[in-house]
C-alpha cells in the first residue's frame, strides 16, 4: 500500500508584517526614496562632519578674509575669514535640533487636543473653537512680538544661546499644533464608529485605556506624516526669524543667521547666500518628499497598487 505524504500546509506560515507592506509601497515613491536618502547624508554630515572637518566655526582668520571656494575653503570664507564649510555644519546642527524639538513639542500638542476633541463630545466644540482661534492669528508679528517681549528675560536666565534655542523652540511648538489636532480629530471621530471600539466600550473599558490601546494605535499614520511636514516647517519659521535678525546671536550660526549675515555682500560674494539657502531648500525639500511617501505608504487604500 502505497503511502500518501501530506502536502505542508501553507497556512501556517507567519504572517507578514504590515511595516514590510508599508516599506514596500514607500519603495515605489522615487522622490520619497531620494528624499530620505539626502536627509540622512544631511544629518550625518552635521553630525559627523564636525569630527572631519576640524576648523573651528568661530576661527577667525583676518588674513583669509572674503576668499572663494578652495581646497582649504571648500565654501570659501566671510569677512572675519570664519570657513563657511565649517558654518554651516554648525549651523545645520543647530537649525535640525531646532526642527525637531519644535516638531516633537507641536506633535505632542496636536495629538492631545485632536485625540481629546475627538473622544469626548462634551470638550469637542471648545477645542475647536480654540483651535480656530489659533489658526485665525497672524503667525509672524505674533513670534515676533513673543520674541521681543521674553528675549532678554530667557538670555539673562540660563544664557544667550540656551535662552534663544528654548523661546524659539516654544514659539515654534504652540503655534503649529493645530493642522495636527484637526487631522487626529478627524481620524478620531471615525474611529469611534469601528466595531472593535464599539465593542471595547460595550464591555466597559476605561476612556484612558481606550485611547492608549485602541485609538493612538490607529492615527500613528497621519501622526508620522505631520510630523515629517512639522520638521520642515519648524526650519522654514527658525531661517525666518534668524534671517529677520531676531533668532540665535551672530556668533551662534544657523542656516538662517547665515543668510542674514551674508545679504550685506550679496552683490560681491553671492556664493555666501546660495551655500546656505540650498542646505534650507533642499532639506525642506526632502523632508516633504518623505512626507508625501510616507502618506501613500500608510495610506490601506493605495498600499499594494
Amino acid at each position: 500500500m502505497t503511502e500518501i505524504t501530506p502536502a505542508p500546509d501553507t497556512d501556517l506560515r507567519p504572517p507578514r508584517s504590515q511595516w514590510l507592506d508599508v516599506w514596500d509601497q514607500f519603495k515605489t515613491h522615487r522622490g520619497a526614496l531620494w528624499g530620505m536618502g539626502f536627509f540622512v547624508v544631511v544629518l550625518l554630515a552635521v553630525t559627523i562632519g564636525p569630527y572631519l572637518w576640524t576648523i573651528e566655526a568661530q576661527f577667525i582668520d583676518i588674513r583669509a578674509r572674503n576668499q572663494g571656494p578652495s581646497f582649504a575653503h571648500p565654501f570659501g570664507t566671510d569677512q572675519l575669514g570664519r570657513d563657511t564649510l565649517s558654518r554651516v555644519l554648525a549651523g545645520g546642527r543647530v537649525s535640525l535640533a531646532v526642527g525637531i524639538t519644535a516638531m516633537l513639542l507641536a506633535l505632542g500638542l496636536g495629538t492631545l487636543i485632536g485625540v481629546i476633541a475627538g473622544y469626548f463630545k462634551k470638550l469637542d466644540g471648545p477645542l475647536m473653537r480654540f483651535t480656530d482661534l489659533f489658526l485665525a492669528l497672524p503667525l509672524l508679528p505674533l513670534l515676533l512680538v513673543i520674541i521681543m517681549l521674553f528675549r532678554d528675560t530667557l538670555r539673562a536666565a540660563v544664557g544667550p544661546e540656551t535662552g534663544i534655542f528654548i523661546l524659539i523652540v516654544l514659539i515654534i511648538g504652540i503655534t503649529s499644533w493645530m493642522q495636527t489636532a484637526r487631522i487626529v480629530r478627524g481620524d478620531v471621530l471615525a474611529l469611534k464608529e469601528r466595531e472593535f471600539v464599539l465593542a471595547s466600550y460595550s464591555i466597559g473599558t476605561p476612556a484612558r485605556r481606550m485611547i492608549l490601546r485602541h485609538v493612538l494605535p490607529n492615527v500613528l499614520s497621519p501622526i508620522m506624516v505631520s510630523a515629517t511636514l512639522g520638521i520642515a516647517n519648524a526650519i522654514i519659521t527658525e531661517s525666518a526669524l534668524s534671517f529677520l535678525g531676531l533668532g540665535f546671536p551672530s556668533d551662534f550660526p544657523t542656516w538662517g543667521r547665515l543668510l542674514f549675515d551674508s545679504t550685506d555682500y550679496l552683490q560681491q560674494y553671492p556664493e555666501r547666500v546660495l551655500w546656505p539657502g540650498l542646505a534650507i531648500s533642499l532639506t525642506v525639500l526632502s523632508v516633504n518628499y518623505i512626507g508625501d511617501g510616507l502618506r501613500d505608504a500608510l495610506d490601506p487604500r493605495i498600499r499594494g497598487r
